[in-house]
């Protein structure tokens, strides 16, 4: 029984901190912005350094540079893993796909020469030879 108040509290407690309409959340937002920009601009004005983390790092820490064969040999082991990761289509599928995409071009390649000759027809009638 206690923990059924403790859960009914709990939700009271929630329902009550929650606003219950849109004008009421964007009151409770607009005060949360306000007193977080007077915090920050508040003690730590003078050190304006102190938040923004480490600095860039300087040339000398830099690593030295990697050869062109050593970026071209990288490049081709990472190609390599990539192909091993790619599921190649079977036989039967290859050839399935292919039909499909000789038939659509083929389609195609007709639609657009009807057309062209529609529209040269449709000039020479209206321009006259």
């Amino acid at each position: 029984m206690s923990e059924d108040r403790e859960q009914d509290s709990g939700e009271d407690r929630e329902q009550e901190s929650r606003p219950s309409s849109a004008a009421a959340r964007r009151g409770r937002r607009a005060s949360r912005r306000s007193s977080a920009r007077k915090e920050a601009s508040g003690a730590d004005s003078k050190d304006s350094t102190a938040s923004k983390g480490k600095p860039t790092p300087s040339r000398e820490g830099r690593k030295e540079r990697v050869s062109l064969f050593r970026k071209i040999g990288r490049f081709l082991r990472e190609v390599v893993a990539e192909l091993r990761k790619v599921i190649w289509p079977t036989r039967r599928q290859l050839l399935t796909y292919t039909a499909v995409v000789l038939v659509f071009v083929s389609i195609m390649v007709a639609f657009i020469a009807g057309l062209d000759l529609l529209f040269a027809q449709g000039v020479l009638r209206l321009f006259g030879e």
